[in-house]
């Protein structure tokens, strides 16, 4: 028998809820492939994906019945002991990147936050503890926690909160110049996203990936690749450091992995791995059998020629139809993370093309306040594409008019 559950409200969010957030008046209650239906029953397109999560829409079938397997057998064991998930899901990581070893944890700022540990741990160990300098760039994004949002290269989200951690500096993003100037052997480590996502989706340059390889390995300094909003198929490559052909030391991924159930984990080499020996690091949740069980099902979707390709497809079908749309200057990103420039009289204005995208039936994001983005399921159908464009187009019409 079913419990009768109490009926809320978007009011109930100011009531009970922490202020931290300021979610859209509407609230989704189902969804289904690319579509979504709120509470009076309205239905929206999803162009957001949760933020590059939802990398097989939602509700995708082979989700739904990895996660109800597990869900009948086996929860949580904890890391006293290892779990089937966790040991498939790693296999399957390793054989498809250039790592050997993976960790499991929750999030993409976990993820991040054990890269940044274990980037000092091994410098401290080879080269004792003066080696401790993290290169990080300008208006980048690695997460939430005091480390990762000190390394964040945006002091909006680290001002504060008591001293920042030190040992940190920030450069401008694809200026190779800037990191020449920077890095000497005191650098433990340089991370770079190679889309910065949260600022703008804005692509790096090969040559600037290709330099800053060369940098790391000229100074004994490993070279961090942020993949949490690239990663898992998003830009049509398994990862983007394949997508360029510039191989990390250290990859953390999380967002796409799980589809839209939370996982993150932090790959690398069986050389970088050894540094963290038993007890150096931990986390509760991390690698538990449902999340792995979801990611495995994620992997075996995604990580197909066919797949992968249909990215790269649906880029060209996304871009076509932006390029034309006055209010942008300029589309950039690559595969579905596509980020649109807005124009200087709609400078600052990303916010209200939000809004007028939901009135029409759309569910888009912003990447700061000059960019509208797009980061929709892998294996959205042409059909919703096409009809999510056309809604876009409307909102961008009535905006136009005023």
């Amino acid at each position: 028998m079913s419990v009768e559950q109490a009926p809320v409200q978007r009011a109930d969010f100011d009531q009970v809820m922490v202020p931290n957030y300021a979610p859209a008046a509407f609230i989704p209650v189902r969804g289904e492939g690319s579509r979504v239906w709120d509470q009076a029953g309205r239905e929206l397109i999803d162009f957001a994906g949760g933020i590059a999560v939802n990398a097989l829409g939602h509700c995708h079938p082979a989700l739904v019945k990895a996660l109800t397997e597990q869900a009948n057998t086996l929860w949580h064991v904890s890391n006293v002991f290892t779990n089937e998930p966790a040991l498939r899901l790693a296999h399957k990581l390793v054989d498809a990147t250039f790592a050997d070893k993976a960790f499991f944890c929750n999030s993409g700022a976990e993820a991040n936050e054990a890269a940044f540990k274990l980037a000092r741990r091994v410098a401290h160990d080879r080269f004792g503890p003066d080696k401790h300098e993290i290169i990080s760039t300008v208006n980048s994004f690695h997460g939430r926690t005091l480390f990762t949002v000190s390394v964040g290269g945006q002091p909006k989200y680290s001002d504060g909160f008591g001293p920042k951690i030190t040992g940190i500096s920030h450069v401008p993003y694809n200026d190779l110049e800037a990191l020449k100037a920077q890095i000497s052997d005191k650098t433990c480590a340089v991370v770079i996203e190679p889309i910065q996502g949260e600022s703008g989706v804005v692509p790096a340059d090969l040559a600037y990936l290709e330099g800053a390889r060369k940098l790391c390995d000229e100074h004994n300094a490993l070279l961090i690749f942020d993949e949490v909003q690239t990663g898992v198929g998003r830009t049509g490559h398994l990862y983007a450091y394949q997508h360029y052909g510039v191989i990390p030391d250290i990859l953390s991924s999380a967002k796409s992995l799980g589809g839209g159930f939370p996982i993150g984990a932090m790959l690398t080499t069986d050389d970088i791995a050894k540094h963290l020996v038993a007890g150096t690091h931990g986390t509760t949740y991390g690698g538990n059998p449902l999340g792995c069980a979801v990611a495995c099902a994620v992997l075996d979707v995604i990580n197909t020629p066919q797949t992968l390709a249909a990215v790269t497809a649906k880029h060209e079908r996304f871009k076509a139809r932006l390029e034309k749309i006055e209010l942008f200057s300029l589309v950039r990103g690559v595969g579905l993370l596509i980020g649109c420039v807005l124009t200087d009289v709609w400078k600052g204005k990303a916010k209200d093309v939000l809004n007028a995208a939901e009135k029409e039936g759309l569910m888009v994001l912003q990447a700061g306040p000059d960019v509208v983005r797009f980061a929709p399921s892998l294996v959205i159908e042409d059909a919703d594409i096409d009809e999510g464009l056309d809604r876009f187009e409307r909102a961008v019409a009535k905006l136009l008019q005023g």
